[in-house]
């Protein structure tokens, strides 16, 4: 895969030569150039590397302005390399790594892409695999040899590291387990030892790596010291601040109300557990109801918790917590059950080892977030109990009448800030001086002038064109392209507000769509009315209704690579476990809240998306007790003009009216309340009711749903 950014070069050609000197002269290696045609019809031919892409100049004068554009991946076997100015050196970082390697008698060294709560997002000083490979993707494992150095990631994230890794990196696409064992036997003598920081492994992953090694002669060695660090003489701080709790106003249950419901959950459950060990950043946070700012885009701080049933210590950096904390959390002078000890972060290990060793104690851990560095330390195994989720994730997941209140309201006042950029875009974009930046920086701007804001939820995906094809793609000042009529453009955003986080996708097209655009947008969006009208038992999980998603755009041979939705928090994650459409997601729950985001991908062509976050509420049925359904609490308006009705049925086309009728009557008020009359009348311009009428989808529709609670009652039977 190729992609492409203007390197902005104005090279003047005279019509009447049709010379390709100038553009030679630039001197760009591996270019070949050709003008073809006069004045504003002339086209310039790029060659680049094996393949032809043409451009259209225009007409300065009598002369024609040709954009040449760069190649934006890596080409490792050119001849002298060729490396884009987005990629990054390495070669000293891999010889200082190497030298520390040879200290642990270590003939390779495994760097996860996560921090020692195994969490999504992670702190700048926590981005190991970033710093040694450059790649700054969100998943990945990089492992390093003495003479080699190879990176594994995903799909979405191939032509990224490709723009910003050095030749010193291959980049492998089989990211299990797996491949990269395989690798490191290929590379790794017999007899040799393998290194990882335990922090950063999970008790599956290092179980997973022991077992494909064990019949290999080649060992899985813990190393007591961050390899990376050693070598990371820059590595960013701790954020300053001090650590918050939330008002009265956005929580129901006090922090004291919380321990002891847990607590009961440890005295029900049959193991009999004496302790329940918190690694998640999320788990925490909610226990105590505080927030911090030690993670970009996530309200969370570095913490541990260990709640046995009359003690609780809170691992933490001491210093960030004032008085007034203190007091609150009753650490101050205080020795019953409901008193916080503070303890400092680094200290986990060694109390949880004094811990364990009392007798007749066993630790309760959540696996999916406890660090192999922890883990090790609870033994013999009969003081170990372990479940995938612990009991706060499980219990975070459902939100409270309170929650679910504030939730709702504050996905009112993010639809403002999403109206706000969707109209100022379709004034501005035909003027021609707006780009992929300039919306992400509008749409923070607008976010930040609502009530309780606190920033954005995650890095704006800002996409137009073949950058919308990336379906993670977040603009850069080297990849920022200029927004246009002629293109779809894709702006997926999230707001931090103190009451609720909100994640939402939009797409439009500003021009004329062509017919396979507004087919795939059309069948997208029936895909997400399909979920989100959806009735279904109480008990049933994501996985089984998330081929609802999906069925329309099956029916004409597309689909999409990522995941059909995701849990949201409240002033948390944007991404919250366990709830969503995978297979590890826990069953849905009155209360939960999740996005549900279909999407497809034409490479190098445009990209679609529609996202919205809904709740899981009970259902009105005919017959049937305890069934469950969603409701929508985005509230922003699809783009008509890509939206072909003639494809949806007679049910899909009412949800959607009643859908715009929602937001009249909630955004409506909303508008009204900010007074922002001229967005008022954008609104209710595009949510205008559709005409209902019958349609050749509607079979299909039904069959649909019925296939889908087919396959639910299959499953919950097995």
């Amino acid at each position: 895969m190729l992609g492409l950014l203007p390197l902005y070069i104005s090279t003047y050609i005279k019509h009447k030569q049709y010379s390709t000197t100038a553009l030679k002269s630039e001197g760009l290696p591996g270019f070949e150039f050709m003008i073809k045609g006069r004045g504003s019809k002339s086209i310039v031919e790029v060659l680049a590397y094996d393949k032809i892409f043409r451009y259209s100049s225009c007409n300065v004068g009598t002369t024609a302005v040709a954009a040449a554009y760069e190649r934006t991946e890596r080409n490792c076997s050119a001849s002298p390399p060729y490396l884009p100015s987005t990629a990054v050196n390495t070669t000293l970082r891999l010889q200082e790594l190497r030298v520390q390697m040879l200290l642990q008698n270590i003939s390779a060294y495994i760097i996860p892409g996560t921090d020692s709560h195994l969490s999504e997002y992670i702190a700048p000083r926590d981005a190991r695999m970033a710093f040694m490979t450059g790649f700054t993707g969100s998943a990945g494992t990089a492992v390093v040899t003495q003479t080699k150095a190879a990176l594994w990631t995903d799909s979405r994230y191939w032509v990224q590291a490709e723009r910003q890794m050095d030749c010193n990196w291959d980049l492998e696409i089989d990211v299990s387990v797996r491949s990269v064992v395989e690798w490191l036997i290929s590379e790794v003598p017999p007899g040799g030892y393998i290194g990882f920081d335990p922090f950063l492994f999970s008790l599956k992953t290092q179980g997973d790596y022991s077992v494909f090694l064990e019949s290999t002669n080649r060992s899985l060695m813990s190393v007591p010291v961050n390899l990376v660090d050693q070598v990371w003489t820059d590595r960013p701080p701790i954020p300053p601040g001090y650590l918050t709790r939330l008002p009265d106003r956005v929580i129901k249950r006090s922090w004291e109300m919380k321990v002891e419901h847990i607590r009961n959950q440890i005295r029900e459950n049959p193991y009999e557990p004496t302790a329940l060990l918190l690694s998640a950043l999320d788990e925490t946070a909610w226990l105590f109801n505080l927030r911090g700012n030690d993670i970009p885009y996530n309200p969370f701080f570095y913490s541990y918790t260990l709640l046995t049933m009359d003690e609780i210590w809170l691992f933490l950096h001491i210093e960030r917590v004032t008085e007034e904390l203190k007091v609150y959390l009753n650490a101050a002078s205080c020795s019953g059950p409901l008193c916080v000890q503070l303890k400092s972060y680094d200290s986990v290990r060694e109390h949880l080892q004094t811990y364990v060793d009392q007798p007749g104690v066993k630790v309760w851990i959540g696996t999916e977030y406890t660090n192999y560095a922890l883990y090790e330390i609870i033994t013999p195994e009969e003081k170990l109990m372990t479940s995938t989720y612990s009991p706060v994730l499980t219990t975070k997941a459902v939100k409270d009448e309170t929650e679910q209140r504030i939730l709702r309201d504050a996905h009112v006042r993010d639809a403002v800030a999403v109206v706000q950029l969707l109209m100022w875009l379709e004034k501005a974009v035909p003027e021609g001086k707006e780009t992929e930046l300039t919306a992400a920086a509008y749409v923070n701007k607008c976010r930040s002038k609502q009530k309780d804001s606190r920033g954005p939820s995650f890095e704006t995906i800002s996409a137009s064109g073949p950058n919308a094809a990336l379906a993670h793609y977040s603009p850069s000042e080297e990849t920022s392209r200029r927004l246009t009529v002629d293109e779809m453009y894709l702006v997926d955003s999230g707001g931090q507000y103190l009451d609720g986080t909100t994640d939402i996708t939009r797409t439009v097209h500003w021009g004329t769509p062509t017919a396979m655009q507004k087919e795939a947008f059309t069948r997208v969006l029936m895909g997400n009315i399909e979920i989100s009208r959806t009735i279904f038992p109480s008990g049933t999980r994501g996985v089984n209704m998330e081929m609802l998603g999906r069925r329309a755009l099956w029916e004409v041979g597309l689909n999409y690579g990522h995941g059909t939705g995701h849990g949201v928090g409240n002033f948390f994650g944007v991404h919250e476990w366990p709830v969503g459409f995978q297979s590890n997601n826990i069953p849905f729950r009155i209360g939960m809240f999740t996005s549900i985001e279909p999407g497809y991908y034409k490479e190098n062509d445009f990209g679609i998306r529609i996202e919205d976050v809904v709740v899981i509420k009970p259902a009105k049925t005919k017959y049937g007790h305890n069934y469950l359904t969603f409701e929508t609490v985005s509230l922003v308006p699809y783009d008509r003009k890509l939206i072909d009705t003639s494809l949806l049925s007679s049910e899909q086309l009412q949800w959607l009216n009643n859908y715009y009728e929602t937001i009249r009557k909630l955004l409506g008020a909303e508008l009204d309340n900010q007074g922002l009359h001229e967005e008022k009348k954008w609104m209710l311009k595009h949510t205008e009711a559709f005409m209902e009428s019958g349609s050749s989808a509607s079979a299909c529709s039904s069959s649909l749903t019925l296939i889908a609670l087919a396959v639910t009652l299959l499953h919950n039977i097995i």
